[in-house]
């Protein structure tokens, strides 16, 4: 019979040791002030519920990475959560049920069927911010303010982000009568930039819908991609020129708050396009074939809890921040070692050392000397004229 290596773990799915566990925490507890001091409130999500809850508003997006499971108790399928915002939205939608503007944050693992990508992790801790109740580009700009704020205080460095409408080709496909299979052949091959399928596909359409959906193939830079856009759609619905001033208006205001932030636009850029509805953005690394945070505008996304609001909101991966980010995380170091002993005043010494944020660690019956090093110990408690005093414990 085979024997099982009993401490592997599945492709993907990987522990977090100290210190690096430590460094985490700090980012966390770093991160959520930030959020908490723009008055965002934190919320805790199950890890496993009901797959009709789970998947809605993104089911063709999370399907495939979400882990799928049978209920014991009441034999419906369940799944374990693969993304928070739905449940997020959930929340807004059915449990709180505000009349105004409700800002949620929430960090917890997740875990994936599939990766996102081949080399990254299948059980990240997705850490992100959501607005609900506010249709206004100002959600947007908040949002994404909240974004870029998070990584300068992570320090990542060499940020640039794109910016994005869905809008912008919803409206002009819907304009065109393009749906089904071809308004999905077509999404495909404006991600790709298939300058030459995106040709044959928009093929007997009015030519001025088929000249502006291939002209979302080309419209992607720097800011004046904005005012070309702006001469290239002219011809486009009012939904599209809407969209066009939202992107302009937050691209004016993030300019303003973050004049140093490189910003890339594309209007062919649809990530997210079955979920998302309005603004999409996404930030990327140089060194990172992928976005390290990403979110865009969901509303509506309450509809199947009840109730539909406007909604806004971003994520990331909290273990890559801490591995990209340059930020100093102070993880405390050094200890007290207290020996074994019954003795009731070094007991009310150890509680006083630990109240005051000391960290105190007490020898187990026939530890070795060399234990207080491998605890991190740089101090220890000797009874010295009857009273338990600090020395420094010698290397």
């Amino acid at each position: 019979m085979a024997t099982v290596d009993r401490w592997l773990l599945p492709d993907g799915i990987e522990e977090v040791l100290p210190p690096e566990a430590a460094r985490i925490e700090v980012a966390r507890r770093q991160v959520l002030d930030l959020f908490q001091s723009w008055g965002y409130e934190f919320v805790v999500t199950p890890h496993v519920e009901y797959l009709e809850s789970l998947l809605t508003g993104a089911a063709s997006d999370l399907d495939l990475r979400t882990f799928k499971v049978i209920d014991p108790q009441s034999g419906r399928q369940m799944g374990f959560r693969a993304d928070i915002t739905p449940q997020v939205a959930r929340m807004d939608a059915h449990t709180l049920r505000r009349e105004g503007p409700t800002r949620l944050c929430y960090a917890g693992s997740v875990l994936h069927a599939q990766p996102r990508a081949l080399s990254t992790s299948r059980s990240p801790i997705q850490l992100g911010a959501e607005l609900y109740g506010d249709g206004s580009p100002a959600s947007d700009v908040e949002v994404i303010s909240l974004m870029l704020s998070m990584l300068q205080l992570a320090d990542v460095p060499d940020v640039h982000m794109d910016l994005g409408h869905v809008g912008i080709y919803r409206e002009l496909a819907r304009a065109a009568g393009i749906s089904g299979e071809v308004e999905q052949q077509l999404f495909d091959a404006l991600q790709r930039k298939a300058v030459d399928e995106v040709a044959v596909l928009t093929e007997g359409l009015p030519a001025d819908l088929s000249g502006m959906l291939r002209a979302l193939v080309d419209l992607c830079g720097g800011r004046e991609v904005l005012d070309t856009a702006r001469e290239r759609l002219a011809a486009a619905p009012a939904a599209v020129k809407a969209a066009l001033e939202d992107l302009r208006a937050i691209a004016d205001r993030l300019a303003a708050r973050f004049p140093q932030q490189p910003l890339y636009f594309d209007l062919g850029e649809l990530r997210g396009y079955h979920y998302h509805t309005g603004v999409v953005f996404a930030v990327f690394v140089p060194s990172v074939g992928q976005s390290i945070a990403q979110g865009g505008r969901y509303d509506d996304i309450g509809a199947d809890f009840g109730r539909a609001r406007p909604a806004t909101g971003f994520s990331t991966d909290l273990k890559s921040l801490v591995t990209l980010g340059r930020a100093e995380l102070e993880v405390p170091s050094g200890g007290i070692w207290a020996p074994d002993s019954d003795d009731g005043t070094l007991w009310l010494r150890i509680c006083q050392l630990r109240a005051d944020g000391q960290r105190v660690v007490q020898a187990l019956p026939g530890q070795r000397a060399m234990a207080a090093q491998e605890a991190d110990c740089d101090r220890q408690l000797v009874m010295q004229d009857g009273l338990w005093h600090l020395v420094l414990l010698a290397s």
